[in-house]
């Protein structure tokens, strides 16, 4: 993984000077520390900040072809690049360096925009074509990757991190009061945006063609189809897990491709686990195992992480995190990942991450990915029950069935209720809704409105995130199962702009590891798609085919054990006698007047609730609220305040690293020129 950033100019713009450049990669030093590159043109500025894990001689980008009529900055991973760069070479491609990225340029001069989907890969591109004066923006088909821009005046700027849009002095920070809504009720913005105003993200599996008048051209280079496909309809359990066992063992056999060493990450889970005793299969070597451990003991699973490590054979390495951990990793966490949270799960990965850095390891392993096309959620079991249940509205025992999902939200009782049973019947009779499976989650979440400022929660569009996401329906929709539907839409409204950013990229590159997902593989995610739902959920069993493919590789304690969904302690572990003091001073009625995002006296009153019990609230939505307003209380304090002597700090920190500078000729003669005749000052 790496972190890159440019700068693209209208026909009659100045390009961005070399400064400007450094300011803006400046802010990526954590994605790419081991050097940075740069190229520029009387057009493009493309920077690179440069994390070596495959060719790791003479890999330095901006990358080209041999006419060099293509340039590349590349965050990212391509796994299939050996193939790719074989059948390029027989074709008479000329390679000069021995990279995955290298390959990219090379497969668009063959291919053109039909190489994005060749790619298997988890990846951010920055193409610029010389020729046609065309930049490409690309993502990967997940979005595993992060890649935004922002339009200013006649410049199209972009990065991996708005800060470094920031970084560059032409884009100001602002938030943007629409999307900050969106994260307090889908955790998240839409998939194609930002919290900051006029700072865009490029969708996934979307390439972006920027042409000579800045105009953009979008396109959707993939989707997926849940359709079961036929061939695969009457397959048995045995036979699903063989197919998956096939199609998994590729996926890892791929992403253990690297010239450093690899690791895994357990975390006593079935995913984790299962991926461990894979790559354990496939690479017999010292192989090292991470995993989070917690002081609470609700959250805890050490039995089953040493269990598991002890069982494949991995060196295992853990933290303990406890109420002063997180208090700690927050404010990086919110830095790093440029949004509010209403969680504070990030926080514990972030840790983990360090400790992958300080144990010589750059890339690990995760088992992310499997619920999401493997039906491991609770909010598919609850869309069943509902459905279930909307087929006899009055039914008293079919209710019932509500007890035996969400482990964690309700105890003693709660769950035979009324008022639980209340809470899901609303809109029970909405089977047809785009969204049924998601919808209770989102009016629970959205509870948390309340807590921010007139003009925030004036400016809440809940449905423009629903209708961006519903306006990119796969081609199929309507024919899918329900399960399907909602497996497609935990995809593209959790996994892509949530899990894999603020549990993933985020928390990882600030510590300058890489995480590979072999279960989010095309491949693997194809045959999942395909697979008929009862090998999937059967009843209210989860992920049948994983675990049948688990008992042959790991013991009954691990493949029988229910799903437990990752969680972290929230308020008990910042609020009450052990809170930290930035959780008070951000929260007092100055700080809140101060940056003017929240309703001072609502948020007042939950804080001091929260630290007279301790942080022991009543409910999640209650934990959930207080987390969100006291995360975007820090991000207003890092963009408002400390942003500015970051920048200063972070360029001092490039002028001592290694740096590549590479420029065209007519640039450098133009500049000379200009440089004789009348000083220019330094773009900004």
């Amino acid at each position: 993984m790496c972190g890159v950033a440019g700068v693209l100019a209208g026909s009659y713009a100045e390009p961005a000077g070399l400064d400007e450049l450094k300011r803006m990669i400046a802010m990526l030093g954590h994605r790419g520390p081991d050097g940075y590159g740069f190229y520029r043109d009387d057009r493009i500025g493309l920077a690179h900040a440069r994390l070596s894990i495959v060719g790791l001689a003479g890999g330095f980008q901006p990358i080209h072809n041999e006419d060099r009529t293509l340039w590349i900055s590349f965050n990212g991973e391509i796994f299939n690049h050996v193939e790719l760069r074989r059948d390029l070479e027989a074709r008479g491609h000329r390679f000069y360096t021995r990279t995955d990225t290298e390959v990219i340029v090379h497969a668009f001069e063959e291919y053109g925009p039909a190489t994005w989907a060749k790619l298997n890969g988890q990846f951010a591109i920055c193409l610029w074509d010389t020729t046609r004066r065309e930049l490409w923006l690309v993502r990967d088909r997940l979005g595993i990757l992060p890649l935004f821009y922002a339009r200013r005046g006649d410049h199209l700027l972009f990065a991996s991190e708005a800060k470094a849009l920031f970084g560059g002095g032409r884009v100001t920070p602002a938030f943007d009061p629409a999307r900050l809504a969106q994260v307090f009720t889908h955790w998240s913005t839409a998939p194609h945006g930002s919290v900051f105003a006029g700072v865009e993200s490029v969708p996934a599996a979307t390439a972006i063609r920027i042409d000579s008048t800045l105009a953009l051209h979008v396109d959707r280079y993939w989707q997926p189809d849940f359709a079961t496909d036929p061939s695969l309809a009457n397959l048995s359990l045995d036979e699903a897990a063989d197919r998956l066992e096939e199609k998994l063992l590729d996926a890892i056999r791929l992403r253990l491709r690297a010239d450093v060493p690899v690791g895994v990450y357990i975390s006593g889970g079935l995913d984790s686990s299962v991926i461990a005793a894979l790559a354990r299969k496939l690479d017999t070597t010292h192989m090292h195992s991470f995993g989070v451990r917690f002081t609470d003991a609700g959250f805890d699973e050490t039995p089953q992480q040493r269990l598991v490590a002890g069982h494949v054979g991995t060196e295992h390495h853990d933290i303990l995190c406890g109420p002063q951990d997180i208090q700690a990793a927050l404010p990086d966490v919110i830095r790093h990942g440029e949004s509010p949270l209403v969680r504070t799960a990030p926080a514990p990965l972030f840790l983990l991450s360090r400790l992958v850095r300080e144990s010589g390891i750059r890339v690990v392993l995760s088992g992310e990915g499997a619920d999401e096309w493997l039906a491991g959620y609770d909010i598919f079991k609850e869309d069943k029950v509902r459905r279930f249940w909307a087929r006899q509205p009055g039914s008293k025992a079919r209710p019932k069935l509500l007890g035996r999902i969400h482990p964690f939200a309700a105890v003693n009782g709660q769950k035979d209720s009324p008022l639980w049973q209340a809470f899901f019947k609303r809109g029970m009779m909405d089977t047809g809704e785009t969204f049924y499976a998601h919808r209770t989650r989102w009016r629970n979440t959205a509870w948390s409105q309340r807590l921010l400022s007139a003009d925030v929660q004036a400016a809440a569009d809940d449905a423009s995130f629903e209708a961006h996401v519903a306006a990119h329906l796969p081609d199929g929709w309507s024919r899918w199962s329900p399960l399907a539907r909602s497996q497609w839409a935990e995809i593209a409204t959790f996994m892509t702009p949530y899990l894999l950013s603020a549990q993933g990229d985020r928390v990882a590159m600030a510590n300058s590891i890489e995480v590979r997902y072999p279960f989010l593989d095309p491949a693997v995610d194809e045959l999942c798609a395909a697979l008929p739902d009862r090998v999937k959920m059967l009843g209210l069993r989860d992920k049948l085919a994983l675990r049948r493919l688990a008992a042959r590789h790991l013991p009954a304690e691990i493949f029988q054990r229910p799903k437990r969904p990752y969680r972290a302690p929230m308020t008990t572990a910042l609020f009450g006698d052990g809170a930290p003091d930035y959780v008070r001073d951000l929260l007092s009625p100055d700080a809140l007047a101060r940056y003017g995002l929240t309703d001072a006296d609502a948020v007042s009153a939950l804080a001091d609730k929260a630290h007279r019990q301790n942080g022991r609230m009543a409910g999640e939505r209650e934990e959930m609220a207080l987390v969100g307003t006291l995360t975007l209380q820090l991000l207003a304090h890092y963009v408002h305040d400390e942003l500015p002597q970051r920048i200063r700090d972070q360029r001092a920190a490039l002028d001592r690293a290694e740096i590549h500078v590479l420029e065209d000729r007519a640039l450098n003669d133009r500049d000379a020129d200009a440089r004789t005749a009348t000083p220019q000052p330094t773009a900004a």
